[in-house]
């Protein structure tokens, strides 16, 4: 069976950067369900698995515009310690939804100068080419309700 949009995939990965550092792995763990043509995934990906089936190996190099994006520094903030509920609970590395607009970020806490706090709110592997060894582990058609939910509904699934 074909990977196609509306089917189950079970895939193991192995993702790296450009220099080769180990950013995620599903190595010790159950392969990584997803439904594809739901945009469970990143599209450079998902793109790059449309048409294979179990058994098949690949190799992708996924760029940022097919990954998380570009990295856009208008998604950096400084705003005043004050602001936050608890300032006691900002760290630099502490992470927290904001909400600009009708988009919901998670931020990252970079730095802390004095009553200033400054946060990033792109995804951390933003700007990032990705390198992907994938193998395909299972094919399968969706269920009714994985269809109409728009993810898998299985051990596994992400």
């Amino acid at each position: 069976m074909n990977i196609t949009s509306g089917k189950v995939v079970h895939i193991h990965y192995t993702l790296t950067d450009d220099a080769g550092e180990l950013l995620d792995t599903s190595a010790g763990q159950e392969p990584l369900a997803y439904l594809h043509g739901a945009g469970n995934i990143i599209p450079g990906l998902e793109n790059a698995l449309e048409g294979k089936t179990v058994g098949d190996t690949l190799s992708v190099v996924v760029p940022p515009e097919e990954g998380y994006g570009l990295y856009n520094a208008e998604l950096v903030e400084t705003v005043l310690l004050s602001q936050f509920p608890d300032p006691s609970q900002v760290e630099v590395g502490a992470r927290f939804g904001v909400q600009a607009g009708d988009m919901m970020y998670i931020a990252t806490v970079t730095d802390i100068v004095g009553d200033r706090v400054t946060f990033d709110m792109n995804h951390p592997l933003a700007g990032v080419t990705l390198h992907f060894d994938v193998a395909v582990v299972g094919v399968e058609d969706a269920t009714p309700e994985e269809l109409a939910h728009g993810h898998v509904h299985t051990p596994g699934a992400h």
